[in-house]
């Protein structure tokens, strides 16, 4: 099974070619380790082993400040579970809609230089995940 935890320069030169304008909404599909792998970051670890899930939580509490700065706000996150239409052996844990004000905004909130060491804590969190962006339609 491949994992799917980071974006590659193709994806994200293919989203700036579709120009879009105005607000743009990502949506997340989430999968949680069932214990959060700090090996990549030894020194965010916690004390005791943590689930995925509250590593997450520790990504979101952080981010959520300089995510609301860059113009952007969370619209919904809920429980997910398996797809009422699509492949039978994919099960998710949460999903989220995360609306940014601008291609521009959002581009400016991922290269944030405090996103890095943020960033540490989704990647220990997360056993796989999909990113979707949305452009409303006129």
């Amino acid at each position: 099974m491949t994992a799917y935890l980071d974006t590659t320069q193709d994806a994200a030169r293919a989203l700036v070619m579709r120009g879009i304008r105005g607000p743009l909404v990502m949506l997340n599909l989430l999968r949680f380790r069932e214990v959060a792998d700090y090996s990549h970051a030894p020194q965010l670890a916690p004390a005791e082993p943590i689930s995925g899930a509250k590593a997450y939580d520790l990504y979101t509490k952080q981010v959520q400040p300089l995510l609301e700065a860059s113009g952007g706000r969370l619209l919904f996150k809920g429980e997910a579970g398996r797809f009422l239409i699509g492949p039978e052996d994919e099960q998710w844990d949460l999903a989220m809609l995360v609306e940014q004000s601008s291609l521009e905004s959002f581009f400016a909130f991922a290269q944030e230089p405090k996103m890095e060491a943020i960033l540490a804590h989704r990647t220990a969190a997360l056993l796989d995940s999909r990113l979707l962006p949305l452009a409303q339609l006129a």
